[in-house]
């Protein structure tokens, strides 16, 4: 299989899984619902927006979404340009892997901020499922859209004790934050590329830039030939009789 095939099948893939699954929240539950996941009291699919980043993080107001929509365009961008980049460079495929992750997630997450808020009504506090195309049009501009999670795992939730200094008697709960598909994406690529492919950080001409590589020992070949050239030439001369003084 072809790599930039590979790659496009990858993003596809995590696209769909992601789409489906928030479209489905939105529609079906309302904000702030949760259902376990295989009956796990840590394990739960709850059902919140936020305007930004990931893992529930967000910059403020309406420039600071703004700021943060335009910017994953432009990552976006470059992240495509690079990936081509890669491809042309013949690096292995798990490296290509990890940045097909990264791209998917960035998309997914992309498609929330800039379509939601124009197909989508709003899903309100008080209660009230959203509607897909609603009549009245949706409950934000381009770009003004709210990311949809739902992925929480409390793995710990429990009462720091009370001899302890600082946080005695506080609430202590690990892993907090709510996530999406996408955001699973981009951290399994990032983390891939961190544990797994750390070449790719020793040698990044090396990995990047094989039709430089091929020049350089073209060249090198080119010019041990001469050398070599010059030494029998050289060797000839030696053995050639010298005139009597």
């Amino acid at each position: 299989m072809k790599k930039s095939i590979l790659v496009s099948l990858i993003v596809a893939l995590v696209l769909i899984v992601d789409q489906a699954l928030k479209i489905w929240v939105k529609t079906h539950m309302n904000y702030g619902d949760e259902m376990k996941i295989l009956g796990l009291d840590w394990a739960l699919i709850h059902f919140v927006e936020n305007n930004g980043m990931a893992f529930g993080l967000s910059l403020g107001g309406e420039y600071g979404k703004l700021m943060l929509s335009v910017f994953r365009i432009l990552a976006v961008g470059f992240l495509i340009y690079y990936i081509r980049l890669l491809i042309k460079s013949s690096v292995n495929t798990g490296l290509l892997v990890s940045f097909a992750l990264i791209l998917a997630g960035a998309l997914g997450n992309i498609i929330d901020s800039a379509f939601y808020g124009m197909i989508f009504s709003a899903s309100p506090y008080h209660g009230g499922l959203a509607e897909l195309f609603p009549e009245g049009g949706g409950y934000s501009s381009f770009l003004h859209g709210k990311v949809v999670d739902m992925f929480y795992f409390p793995l710990v939730n429990t009462t720091l004790p009370a001899w302890l200094p600082f946080w005695g008697g506080e609430q202590f709960m690990f892993f907090k934050p709510v996530f999406n598909v996408a955001d699973s994406a981009i951290t399994v690529g990032v983390l891939n590329i961190l544990l797994f492919q750390r070449s790719f950080f020793s040698h990044p001409q090396h990995e990047a830039n094989p039709a430089a590589e091929e020049e350089a020992a073209s060249g090198a070949a080119v010019s041990k030939a001469e050398k070599e050239e010059a030494s029998e030439e050289s060797a000839v001369r030696e053995e050639k009789p010298r005139p009597d003084a």
